[in-house]
């Protein structure tokens, strides 16, 4: 009752369509860096010493399952560097620099089902970049010929790519379809034209909405639609506008991505005209924009920043509570091991995360030698483990069960999470923890309670805002 009373004293009881109050005080204290947990342990806890050794027993360790896998496939070529992009790319202007790639990713590939054994079955495929329609539609069913001819791609698999509307053809999206993929997201962020000349990033609505139509018409699924808050010059008038577009052209998903200003990591992005950079409340007053337009559109809100139409399997599982994710995104169909082929390409196997090279020269190398190029990874722990599906089930779900040993397990965590319900975060009813409208908001915030590893790395994470 207390909480209850805190909660309607706050104003935090917010309609289906209205979006959470937040206090400029409690936005202080609350936007700190703070990872996204695309993965636990974080990356900043990796090290050297998973190595290709390390991997190789890994893969031989989950062959002795018997399970479908996801694969994930990176593709870093783009035609042009946007600024405003944090991706592991590489610029080159003709597909044909891709071809000593594709030749390397096949001996990955190899390399890969040796270690795997008989445990070839797949639920889920994924291309990233990168523009993986870059590549041109020899390319493409080159390499998807390859994953067929090795992996047993399962009837109901999600197979999915990334496109940019820009430089995909009718014609790939036909072969696409045809190969067998059936979603595909779609690189926006921003529709305003100044937001896209500071982000070095020019998309027409047109061009956008040319390649939406095309992929229904062809029969995908599922299409997703990526947007960015908190760019250069981003304003509410403008994002509003670019919401506005959104909605009338309908994706079944928009994925609404806080913007990470990570130079130190990125160097490109340091060519961002910062001085226009929305922060603070300025920056979560867009994503508010954009958490009600969605909303009053009949979206449902999915994890920390997604939202799905209602009939949509994102919608349906969150209900269930059975959504989960991986490196790839929110997914009803993600295996409990991804193996990833490609320039870093991270793998998520036989209870160890492993990190390929960042350099294509050095991917390249190994693979020609023979040898898996895993460079950094971490072993996960059993307390890991727990504390994985813990953090998992507070982003995907907002739910989670601690068990009745809470109390004894969770005692420290138990009680930052009661001074988080103290200002509206999360109901804590015994061992259940339940994040509310506001704490969706600050859901990174609210998971970072059970990392163990936190503090004492010195990478910067970007801020929850």
């Amino acid at each position: 009752m207390d909480h209850a009373i805190a909660l309607e004293t706050q104003g935090l009881r917010a309609g289906p369509n209205e979006f959470p109050k937040v206090s400029d005080a409690l936005l202080r204290k609350l936007d700190v860096p703070v990872p996204r947990y695309t993965s636990y342990p974080t990356a900043p806890v990796w090290t050297e010493e998973i190595g290709p050794g390390a991997y190789a027993s890994a893969l031989a360790r989950a062959g002795q399952k018997d399970a479908p896998l996801s694969l994930y496939v990176h593709i870093p070529f783009c035609k042009e560097r946007c600024s405003f992009c944090g991706c592991n790319v590489a610029i080159a202007r003709s597909s044909s620099t891709a071809d000593p790639y594709l030749a390397s990713l096949l001996r990955e590939m190899d390399a890969v089902c040796d270690l795997l054994g008989s445990r070839r079955s797949l639920s889920q495929i994924h291309w990233g970049g990168g523009t993986p329609t870059f590549l041109d539609e020899r390319q493409i069913a080159q390499l998807f010929t390859a994953i067929s001819s090795r992996f047993g791609i399962l009837p109901d698999a999600e197979v999915a790519v990334e496109i940019d509307p820009k430089v995909t053809s009718r014609s790939q999206l036909e072969l696409l379809r045809a190969l067998g993929f059936n979603r595909l997201s779609m690189g926006v962020q921003d529709l305003d034209p100044a937001v896209q000349e500071a982000i070095s990033r020019i998309q027409t609505p047109e061009e956008t909405r040319a390649m939406l139509d095309a992929a229904r018409e062809l029969g995908f699924r599922g299409i997703n639609f990526d947007l960015i808050y908190g760019l250069p010059r981003q304003t509410p008038r403008s994002w509003s506008r670019t919401i506005e577009q959104v909605l009338e052209m309908g994706p079944d998903r928009a994925a609404v991505y806080a913007f990470a200003h990570v130079p130190d990591v990125r160097p490109n992005q340091k060519r961002l005209p910062t001085v226009d950079l929305p922060r603070g409340l300025d920056k979560l007053q867009l994503f508010r924009i954009a958490w009600e337009a969605f909303t009053k559109a009949g979206y449902r809100p999915i994890g920390m920043d997604h939202f799905a139409r209602p009939d949509d399997e994102l919608s349906q599982a969150q209900s269930r509570r059975t959504l989960t994710r991986n490196f790839q995104g929110y997914s009803v169909r993600a295996a409990s091991d991804v193996v990833a082929v490609g320039v870093s390409a991270i793998s998520d196997v036989g209870g160890v995360y492993a990190q390929n090279t960042h350099s294509i020269s050095r991917y390249g190398s190994a693979v020609a030698r023979g040898e898996l190029a895993t460079e950094r990874g971490v072993p996960l722990s059993a307390d890991d483990v727990v504390r994985r599906r813990i953090i998992t089930q507070i982003m995907c779900n907002f739910f989670v069960d601690l068990g009745p040993s809470a109390e004894e397990e969770f005692a420290g965590e138990l009680s930052r999470l009661r001074e988080l319900a103290g200002e509206g975060l999360v109901t804590v009813n015994g061992p259940e923890v339940e994040v509310t409208p506001l704490g969706r908001i600050f859901v990174r915030n609210v998971a970072s309670i059970f990392d163990g590893y936190l503090t004492g790395h010195g990478r910067p994470f970007s801020r929850a805002v």
